[in-house]
């Protein structure tokens, strides 16, 4: 973590797609930018095939969250806090009907001792090919 205004980025998660940073700290807390699925040095997207201009032909919604799971992991091991730390989960679905009850489902087996505030929302589209991104906020010492 930089010392410089709590400014964390992971050595593991996917580089941010605009100007921010994977987290910072603020007190005792630590808030996430909006993870996705993507895997770090690659355009590859864990469960998501593109076809020539960059549509999204198929995807596969529990590839994709175990993937955002993973990078959220990243990110607060890399600050100094855990997966067992987050408070608050917001969940950003790009299609809510198709996908809620697969997501629901691999939910409960990452948040099953540890269950933080949740918000989940279905919006038309994500910055990149997504289904899914976490916005998320954890307690860090």
């Amino acid at each position: 973590m930089s010392e410089e205004k709590g400014v964390v980025n992971s050595s593991k998660a996917p580089e941010p797609v605009g100007l921010y940073p994977h987290a910072r700290r603020v007190g005792n807390l630590l808030f996430l930018s909006g993870v996705g699925p993507r895997e770090r040095g690659s355009k590859k997207i864990p469960g998501v095939e593109l076809d020539e201009r960059g549509a999204i032909v198929s995807y596969d919604i529990e590839t994709q969250c175990r993937s955002v799971f993973q990078n959220v992991r990243w990110i607060l091991e890399d600050a100094g806090s855990s997966w067992e730390r987050i408070v608050d989960v917001t969940v950003f679905l790009t299609n809510m009907k198709a996908d809620f009850k697969k997501y629901n489902e691999i939910y409960a087996e990452y948040f099953r001792e540890n269950l933080p505030c949740r918000t989940t929302v279905e919006i038309n589209c994500l910055p990149t090919p997504i289904a899914i991104e976490l916005k998320v906020i954890a307690m860090i010492d």
